[in-house]
């Protein structure tokens, strides 16, 4: 009896090293662990279009870039008319608006004489955007372009669809013609977080930003980083991490797209919704720019 227990013993343990020895030499196990293959066509793409493989695939071997479901999938649940905008023109919004004009006023008063532009809506557009450059946004930028950008794939796609609480998601045909539009945004956009990064000499998985992608204390997305941007210090970079570099981005965007002094209402109107395609958001903004003009 003793020696048939044994025998069982002995039959376990191989079993159990068996096993272990099965799980070590996974791919899935240890600090090894190969990313899945989620990024392969967008890294071939990328290629197709110009960028160096030398440079692409170590950006994509980094251990921080990966498929970000969970991240991209509030993309479409958000709803800009759930925003409470109101909070901006609170006597303590406007009161840390004013601080921050006085803060700044050199940025600001330089900005407003070479672009045209009234530093009450610059200051308005920053504390709407980040509160001031107190709330930048958590997400890493790079991820959340490069998951919108895979999107082409159908299973990738719905993996995001399965992200998406129940209770929130969209009816299914919207949410699959937003992704389909949405990924060539995004595709676009991390192109030019890519040349962006690369002009500045920035690590682009070191940019963290808000949900969408948009970076910085004006919230730009890369696109405009990489056209629109400007050096407010004169330090020789482009930082929208900065509030010089900030304050002459959003000022020199809004001139791009037609602000001068003396506009119309309506026409200030037309061209902050630029910025963000909402009339509650622009609302917002001309208020927060009545009240600081007192």
């Amino acid at each position: 009896m003793a020696k048939k227990l044994l025998s069982l013993h002995t039959r376990l343990t191989i079993f159990v090293i068996f096993i272990l020895f099965l799980i070590l030499s996974s791919p899935l196990s240890g600090q090894e662990t190969k990313k899945g293959n989620e990024f392969d066509k967008l890294i071939q793409q990328l290629i197709n279009d110009g960028f160096k493989k030398e440079t692409i695939e170590p950006l994509f071997s980094n251990k921080n870039v990966f498929f970000n479901p969970g991240g991209v999938s509030q993309f479409f649940i958000h709803s800009e008319s759930s925003l409470n905008y109101g909070q901006f023109i609170s006597k303590k919004s406007i009161g840390s608006a004013l601080k921050y004009i006085d803060a700044h006023k050199t940025a600001l008063d330089q900005a407003q004489k070479i672009y045209g532009v009234d530093k009450t809506i610059i200051t308005a557009i920053l504390l709407v955007e980040t509160r001031l450059g107190t709330y930048l946004g958590n997400r890493t930028v790079i991820n959340t372009l490069s998951t919108m950008a895979a999107l082409t794939d159908k299973k990738l796609r719905e993996r995001i669809w399965n992200s998406i609480p129940d209770k929130k998601k969209p009816k299914k045909e919207a949410f699959i013609k937003k992704v389909e539009r949405r990924s060539k945004w995004g595709y676009k956009e991390l192109k030019a977080l890519i040349k962006y990064t690369k002009q500045q000499h920035v690590a682009p998985e070191t940019i963290k930003g808000s949900y969408a992608g948009a970076m910085g204390i004006s919230q730009f997305m890369p696109s405009n980083a990489l056209w629109l941007a400007k050096d407010g210090n004169n330090d020789g970079k482009i930082d929208l991490f900065t509030h010089a570099d900030a304050i002459y981005s959003v000022a020199n965007y809004l001139k791009h797209h037609g602000w001068k002094p003396g506009l119309a209402r309506q026409k200030q109107h037309e061209i902050l919704f630029k910025y963000n395609h909402s009339n509650y958001y622009v609302d917002t903004l001309l208020k927060i720019s009545d009240k600081l003009k007192g």
